[in-house]
């Protein structure tokens, strides 16, 4: 049996980008020969995309790319914040927000059936995943078509934001980009509140308007002021202008001759459950395996 050394080990990753722990398990399979490794690598690259799909992908980034008056914005996720900064996921991720600009697919499986790089994008996404040993998975995409303007803003690569807009100065569209990026609305106006979150608020304020002991005329008004707080934290319109909180958005705009169509802003992440690790769990049944072994 060939001694596999560091330097072949590293060799072999620097060939086939795979992980380290791969690249020793396909020496040792190979007895040292790096040209079979390489070769073993390749056949378990193919497979590792189909066992790694299971993992949970909370990680990510968001992309844009906005082409005169069609714009996208899409949000693809991995396992670790590494791999974020991997610049091969990066670009996968810039080209596949062009593909949805571009080609306007239904969804996600549309998307992936679209041709990118000579394969489909799906080929392409299985082959990284492969090449990185990381799930992946494209989430969710927003497609902007308008007569109107687009402009979109990131915030590193996890929060991004696209708004559609009406007006002469171009700054004023980026400035709301930022502030939603910023404030968060889940709207533009408190009329498109989702009905769910209305009604969870006026649970909360029910319960706790119940437990102030008020007269049942002072508890309802308890309830609809706190809706209606909550309404006006929530709808972009109504929300303290980030670069002068004396003014509301609306009042800027108004303000500006602009108006806001319409923005859809992606948080990486947001309402997935992410893996929580316990290292120390991890450790001890690392070494109870390697004491039965």
């Amino acid at each position: 049996m060939a001694a596999i050394t560091a330097a072949m080990v590293g060799a072999l990753r620097a060939k086939t980008d795979a992980p380290m722990m791969e690249c020793k398990k396909a020496l040792t399979e190979a007895d040292g020969d790096m040209d079979r490794a390489e070769e073993i690598l390749r056949v378990k690259l193919g497979s590792k995309a189909s066992k790694a799909s299971s993992r949970i992908t909370a990680e990510g980034v968001v992309a844009s790319h906005i082409a005169g008056n069609v714009g996208a914005l899409i949000e693809v996720n991995c396992e670790t914040d590494f791999v974020t900064k991997n610049d091969d996921f990066i670009a996968l991720a810039n080209a596949c927000a062009k593909l949805v600009a571009e080609h306007n697919p239904a969804d996600v499986a549309a998307l992936g059936a679209l041709p990118l790089e000579g394969k489909t994008v799906e080929e392409v996404r299985a082959a990284l995943v492969g090449k990185i040993g990381e799930n992946m998975s494209f989430r969710r995409f927003a497609r902007f078509e308008t007569p109107a303007k687009l402009t979109s803003y990131l915030h590193g690569t996890r929060i991004g934001v696209i708004v559609e807009f009406d007006g002469a100065d171009e700054q004023v569209g980026k400035d709301v980009a930022m502030h939603i990026a910023a404030m968060k609305p889940v709207s533009l106006s408190t009329e498109q509140v989702p009905v769910e979150l209305i009604e969870k608020e006026r649970s909360v304020a029910e319960q706790k308007a119940a437990e102030s002991g008020k007269p049942a005329d002072i508890a309802a008004k308890m309830v609809e002021g706190s809706v209606q707080k909550f309404l006006k934290e929530v709808s972009l319109l109504n929300q303290p202008f980030v670069k002068n909180d004396k003014q509301t958005v609306e009042q800027m705009l108004k303000a500006c001759n602009t108006s806001v169509k319409a923005f859809t802003m992606f948080v990486v992440g947001e309402g997935i459950e992410k893996k929580v690790d316990d290292f120390a769990a991890e450790v001890a049944a690392q070494v109870a395996a390697a004491k039965q072994a």
